[in-house]
């Protein structure tokens, strides 16, 4: 059982972050921000995927003012991601950002931190609070030195000053993000800001990498604070289409039994009895799994003699070799059909079942 770590609550938009909401799931937008369709079609997409929170680069005034339209698009709540402008800051607000995420410290001095944190109390917008380990200051460097599994505390350090910045201003709707590429270091920088103050926490690997090593750095990390009852909201950072983030995201929640969305897929790891191309049939099975509610156990192998058996607890699941296919049902053969229509078969079976729990449910 996890305990959850207490935090003060804040809201983006319509979704509540910390004390006991749900984790959240986001991920940020690789569109030019000032190419309103292929950002907005891109948070669709997300947004079909389970994302429930969105950020969008706004490196320039141009990127700021197609916030107006994007947020008009926008199923989910949008949040502007700045870096050294505070003019982007405002203006990004002003044109309907629900959140900013910024670095107070580099903003280019009080008077300009507290024209954005003015636009924000006006917006009634929250602000993240987010530091890496590449934008620490010299003079905490200098004390601590660069972050380490060890020795972390030139980073919470440099997080906990921003805080206290946007505190002195009278601004306490606050997430904080202390990112870094380490994983070890990631893991004792988050414990170590937990103990230290209660808002919200953002919890993430930064430069993780591309579908491999960023999957597998950020599930570790994510993985052991989240059973720690640490982190609020998070982003799998991947060199990938942000739907990966996504579906990935959501993989780690449900492996440790957080949250669940949607169907749970199941395949065998191929042997040399698959007589099926079940690379592509599991990823095209798992591609339309993404957009699916209900929470059904499916199964895809390889090998039709103990490929039922084996995926016996599924409440459906295909499996095929030689010009034949099935898809039966605990364990049990539903259906018999040439191989080659056994995925359109099975993902009509597979709709109609959810459509009959959406039904029993209440959702359709």
């Amino acid at each position: 059982m996890i305990t959850r770590r207490p935090t003060q609550q804040i809201r983006i938009g319509s979704v509540t972050i910390g004390g006991d909401a749900p984790i959240v799931v986001q991920s940020m937008t690789n569109t030019l921000t000032s190419d309103v369709e292929a950002t907005s079609v891109q948070i669709e997409r997300l947004a079909q995927a389970g994302c429930e929170l969105i950020r969008v680069a706004v490196p320039d005034m141009e990127a700021a003012r197609a916030l107006t339209e994007i947020r008009k698009r926008s199923p989910l709540p949008v949040i502007a991601d700045i870096h050294f402008d505070a003019r982007l800051a405002v203006a990004a607000l002003e044109h309907g950002a629900q959140a900013i995420r910024i670095n107070p410290g580099n903003l280019g001095g009080f008077d300009k931190l507290m024209r954005v944190v003015d636009a924000a109390k006006a917006h009634q917008a929250p602000i993240r609070v987010g530091v890496n380990s590449g934008s620490i200051s010299k003079e905490l460097l200098d004390r601590y030195g660069y972050p380490s599994p060890e020795r972390p505390e030139s980073l919470i350090e440099s997080a906990l000053d921003n805080v206290r910045r946007l505190e002195q201003l009278g601004f306490a709707a606050i997430k904080i993000s202390i990112k870094s590429p380490d994983v070890l270091t990631t893991i004792a920088s988050y414990r170590l800001l937990s103990e230290r103050c209660d808002y919200p926490l953002h919890i993430g690997v930064t430069e993780a990498g591309g579908l491999i090593a960023g999957t597998v750095k950020s599930s570790v990390a994510l993985g052991v604070l989240l059973l720690e009852g640490i982190g609020d909201t998070f982003r799998i950072s991947l060199t990938r289409d942000p739907l990966e983030e996504v579906r990935v995201g959501y993989e780690l929640l449900r492996s440790l039994r957080i949250r669940e969305r949607g169907p749970e897929l199941v395949s065998c790891p191929t042997c040399g009895r698959t007589r099926i191309n079940l690379f592509t049939l599991a990823e095209e099975v798992e591609a339309r799994l993404q957009t699916m509610q209900a929470p059904l156990k499916v199964a895809v192998m390889g090998c039709v003699v103990n490929g039922p058996g084996e995926a016996r607890e599924a409440d459906i699941g295909i499996a095929g070799g030689n010009g034949v296919g099935i898809i039966f049902k605990k364990g049990e053969l539903f259906k018999k059909v040439n191989e080659a229509e056994l995925l359109p078969a099975f993902l009509q079976e597979l709709e109609r079942m959810e459509a009959e729990h959406l039904k029993k449910s209440g959702q359709s």
